[in-house]
Formats: structure tokens, C-alpha cells, sequence
């Protein structure tokens, strides 16, 4: 069974069944003693892109903004035990779509949507056809998607399971705005909980 350590924030660590592990935007929280396979970052902000916080495998994978949007477009990247998808991100003040992504992984037959820094993107509206297992969505209304918003885009996407994350800039997490995102199937997942997915 794959596990998701929520770190905080909007850092994650996932490690597959057969023990394959990856980083999602590191920054925040603890976990990082695990060496890492592969790392992905959404975007060079630096609550995103802590790469000196993990220890690092020899043949390490690093996947940013610039190779997922390399040649103009969304790039997927196949790794042992790991599909990863770039799709949409940005279309606020603070995120741009030329330089900000999100990251669809496959693992272990389950789909996890990872939206990055971003607000209602127009890719979105094709995701539920995809019956995604889990959706990341950041929720802190600065230069992103507030709860209101957040919880419309679980809506239109359509996961088995909506997450609200990166809630409150400087915190790893805050249960009361956890508790106000009003998506369907919320499932709320406290900074440094590890879960089976």
C-alpha cells in the first residue's frame, strides 16, 4: 500500500508499495530523512522548491516547472512505480501558467491530483473524467484559491477524496480553516500525518 506523509504546507512526501519514494514540493515539516527517488516542484517559490531539505538517492529524479513545461507544453514523466502528469496551474496574481504546474501521479493504481499554487484552471473541467482518488487543493485565499473556491473546484473535479492544504501562510496547517472547506468527500489531514491511500 502506497503511504502520503502531509508535511504541511503544501509539502508531501508519497511512498509507493514497494518502497519508491518521492517528494512533492518540499518546504514545510518534517520526514525529510528518507532518501528520495524522485522530486517534484510546482514552482520556484520558496515555500515550494526546498530541495536542501532532502537527502537525495545517487540518481535522483528532479522534476520543476521548467523540465514539466519544457518545449511549450505539459510533460508527463515515468519513473519505477510512479506516473507523473503535469497539468495546469496559476491564473492568479501570484502564479503565472508559464512558469507554475500541477502534478497528476499515478501509484499503485490510484491517481492523486497535486494542484500546486493555483486558482480554477479550465483543465479542470475534464478531470472527472479521470475518477482521481485524491485532490490536493490549496485554500489560503493569498494569491491563491480561498476556501469558497477551493471547495467549487472539488466540485467540478470530482475525486473520491478532497484535501484542503496549504491553508494559512506560515503555518503547517490550521484545523479550523481545514474544518470550513465544504467540498464533497472532504477527507482533512493534519501536518505530519502519515496515511495509507
Amino acid at each position: 500500500m502506497a503511504k502520503l506523509l502531509y508535511q504541511g504546507h503544501g509539502s508531501f512526501r508519497l511512498i509507493s508499495g514497494a518502497g519508491v519514494v518521492m517528494y512533492i514540493d518540499p518546504f514545510a515539516g518534517g520526514g525529510y530523512d528518507i532518501p528520495a527517488d524522485v522530486i517534484l516542484v510546482t514552482h520556484q517559490h520558496e515555500d515550494h522548491n526546498r530541495l536542501d531539505l532532502v537527502t537525495q538517492k545517487p540518481a535522483c529524479a528532479v522534476v520543476s516547472n521548467v523540465e514539466a513545461l519544457a518545449g511549450g507544453k505539459h510533460n508527463n514523466f515515468t519513473f519505477p512505480d510512479f506516473v507523473v502528469e503535469a497539468v495546469e496551474a496559476g491564473y492568479n496574481q501570484g502564479h503565472s501558467t508559464e512558469d507554475s504546474v500541477g502534478f497528476i501521479i499515478t501509484v499503485d493504481g490510484l491517481q492523486l491530483y497535486f494542484c500546486g499554487d493555483t486558482s480554477t484552471t479550465p483543465q479542470m473541467a475534464t478531470l472527472a473524467q479521470r475518477n482521481l482518488d485524491y485532490a490536493f487543493l490549496c485554500a489560503d485565499g493569498f494569491y491563491n484559491m480561498d476556501l469558497a473556491e477551493a471547495a467549487k473546484c472539488a466540485g467540478i473535479i470530482g475525486a473520491k477524496h478532497n484535501v484542503p492544504v496549504h491553508l494559512k501562510p506560515g503555518e503547517l496547517f490550521d484545523r479550523e480553516m481545514a474544518e470550513r472547506f465544504e467540498g464533497p468527500n472532504r477527507l482533512i489531514i493534519e501536518a505530519g500525518e502519515e496515511i495509507g491511500l
